[in-house]
């Protein structure tokens, strides 16, 4: 089968298509993959800076969606179901081996593109929100980065709960793209403390999802308002801030550490418990924001893309 490899931690262009022996595992289920979701976590591995680096030569690819080859019994999935899955590795490839706990039914709506994006960025935003933020509904969302992939998932996983949102981009283009995601009200990242000071009548807002990281994080401190709750998801914006806890103190916030894989790894069944909750949310009907499509053998440039900050919403491997 075609996969692909990751030979060494150089950043994208290690990305080598290779022939591979389909994999063969009696206690898992096997996929055949049709389209596989791009991540920043790939970014970063194929740089060697996720916190979680195989040995190299390995097969990235964390997230798929595709049709069951077979699967073992009392997994409750057989010969010919349609699926998404979360393998943690070995995703881009034509077939996959994945732990059932792993393996999520497709609701008859759901089509194989928008499948392959849901498990990493909509399943992070959902625990991000619903479990670590309590996110309530008639509550106030701020979202950094709106306009990427963990930005619209938190878009539109923030308004089926009920809440009111507020994104937070860097361009017109940008902005189209959050809006179309849900966003109730767009502001642009320069000036956004200012511009959230305004939205809510100098409220602030009760809850914001930063992905983002940097020098933006003392003025999203300053935006909530009291027993708000700033939810801390990652750093692409390159720098980790540091917090004045004496801040917390004044207004009775709090900084949330998201750490969805952490969570999950020692306790995998959660896993199916919090995918079934999120298609009870949008009542099996999703539609994620698609940016990019790149072929199995183009992963590189698709990273690239990432890196370069050149797609809005999710990327995805077409592999069948």
């Amino acid at each position: 089968m075609r996969a692909i490899h990751f030979v060494s931690t150089e950043g994208p262009s290690v990305a080598q298509v290779v022939d591979l022996p389909e994999p063969d595992a009696t206690d898992k289920v096997i996929v055949d993959v049709q389209v596989a979701g791009v991540s920043f976590p790939d970014l970063l591995q194929s740089k060697g800076e996720y916190q979680i680096q195989p040995p190299t030569p390995y097969v990235p690819g964390a997230e798929v969606s595709g049709v069951v080859r077979s699967a073992p019994g009392g997994s409750g999935f057989a010969a010919g179901d349609r699926v998404a899955a979360f393998p943690g590795f070995g995703g881009f490839a034509e077939t996959v081996a994945v732990d059932p706990a792993m393996v999520f039914p497709l609701p008859d709506a759901v089509s194989f593109e928008a499948a392959a994006a849901l498990p990493m960025n909509y399943l992070t935003c959902l625990f991000a929100l619903l479990h670590r933020g309590g996110l309530r509904s008639g509550e106030t969302v701020l979202v950094h980065g709106a306009a990427g992939g963990i930005g619209t998932a938190a878009l539109q996983i923030a308004r089926a709960a009920g809440a009111r949102t507020i994104a937070v981009v860097s361009s017109d283009d940008k902005e189209a793209v959050a809006r179309a995601a849900g966003a109730d009200e767009v502001v642009r990242a320069d000036g956004f403390k200012d511009a959230v000071k305004e939205l809510t009548d100098g409220r602030g807002v009760d809850v914001v999802l930063d992905p983002v990281g940097g020098d933006r994080f003392t003025d999203s401190l300053r935006s909530l308002a009291t027993l708000g709750r700033l939810l801390v998801i990652g750093f692409t914006g390159g720098e980790i801030p540091t917090v004045k806890v004496n801040r917390l103190l004044l207004n009775n916030i709090s900084v949330v550490g998201v750490g969805w894989g952490a969570y999950w790894m020692p306790r995998p069944a959660e896993v199916r418990k919090q995918w079934d909750e999120l298609v009870a949310l949008f009542g099996g009907r999703f539609d994620p924001p698609i940016g990019a499509r790149f072929p199995l053998d183009q992963l590189g440039e698709a990273l690239t893309a990432l890196a370069e900050r050149r797609v809005t919403g999710k990327v995805l491997l077409t592999v069948r």
